[in-house]
């Protein structure tokens, strides 16, 4: 099918969401998909998933027949039933069955607006326009399929703010000694030392080194004298992060920050987990942190301005320890995403 155009009510400007729109972005946990259509929102526009025995798919949440969102109906025989007449449609969007006329010709406007997706990471993704195979463009997050590692899907964050600036945020590593002091940081270890910022096929990647520990508050570990935390940040543009924690030994902790953009100034945020210690204990720890953590980093997200991440670097000042984040501007922008705006 052909690509779609912006949805009528679109907040992001026209030529940012055309090329967002050829972006992956997560819209779901996979286990949220069961017998149940469910409804999400990607860039303004409302979706529709629903899983068969041939996979998950995904699709405008719009009957074309009388506008009725497929989210309100149900699941039969491989197929969504559309609450209002009960048309049916198979997982490629064409219309299996009218029952009213169930003898008739199925008008071949009686057809689903259906986009790809593929289950990742634990996550749904999809895209909106562009036919790029499944595996080009998605991050990579090689921890979460080695069955040695425990996985985590803490439950979303939804965000009154740009996926930019949340993304920009988690990149940033000098706001530990503000932002999450309740959590893990230490407000007098204040001091970012220097880090190198690389080019990687995809966008850029920094090694972190600092004597900023991870452990939650009340449960700190002995860290071993002279010990550096490293904390490994590979970028995948637009809106998804890799962040892998080195803690003393080999205990490796990997976190996805997936953001996706809901709407310009709204953003649904998933961040899968995969460890390699303490790998049989319970996940609602893991999970209660996590929302700790994200909850401090909203409370800034919702607050700045402008609402929008400024790709035209004199927008704003820049200081040494923003070496990350300059150049995840220029990622975007190289994108065709706005100078002046991005969600």
């Amino acid at each position: 099918m052909a690509d779609p155009s912006p949805p009528r009510d679109c907040s992001f400007a026209d030529a940012d969401w055309h090329a967002l729109s050829r972006c992956w972005f997560p819209i779901a946990y996979a286990q949220e998909v069961g017998e149940k259509p469910l409804g999400a929102r990607l860039l303004d526009m409302a979706l529709v998933i629903w899983r068969t025995s041939s996979g998950v798919s995904v699709a405008r949440d719009l009957c074309p027949h009388r506008g009725t969102p497929l989210s309100m109906g149900w699941v039969e025989d491989g197929a969504i039933v559309c609450p209002y007449h009960g048309f049916r449609y198979g997982p490629d969007g064409a219309c299996r069955l009218v029952p009213a006329h169930p003898d008739r010709p199925i008008p071949p406007r009686l057809r689903l607006a259906s986009f790809l997706a593929v289950e990742r990471y634990g996550l749904v993704w999809t895209r909106l326009a562009g036919e790029m195979p499944a595996e080009e463009g998605l991050p990579v997050f090689p921890a979460w399929d080695d069955p040695a590692w425990q996985r985590i899907t803490p439950p979303f964050v939804d965000i009154a703010g740009s996926p930019g600036r949340q993304m920009e945020g988690f990149l940033d590593v000098a706001h530990f000694a503000w932002v999450h002091t309740e959590t893990f940081a230490d407000p007098d270890n204040q001091v970012v030392p220097p880090y190198k910022v690389s080019p990687t096929g995809r966008g850029v990647e920094a090694q972190y080194w600092s004597t900023v520990p991870n452990w939650p508050k009340g449960l700190e570990r002995p860290t071993p004298e002279g010990f550096l935390w490293l904390r490994h940040f590979e970028v995948f543009p637009p809106f998804s992060a890799l962040l892998t924690i080195h803690f003393p030994g080999d205990d490796r902790l990997c976190i996805l920050n997936a953001a996706s953009p809901v709407a310009a100034r709204r953003t649904r945020l998933f961040v899968p987990i995969a460890k390699n210690f303490g790998t049989d204990q319970p996940v609602e720890p893991v999970h209660a942190f996590n929302a700790r953590i994200f909850a401090e980093d909203q409370a800034i997200v919702e607050n700045q301005k402008p609402e929008d991440l400024p790709l035209d670097l004199a927008m704003e000042a820049h200081i040494t320890a923003d070496r990350m984040s300059v150049p995840y501007r220029q990622l975007l922008a190289r994108m065709g995403l706005g100078r002046g705006f991005t969600a």
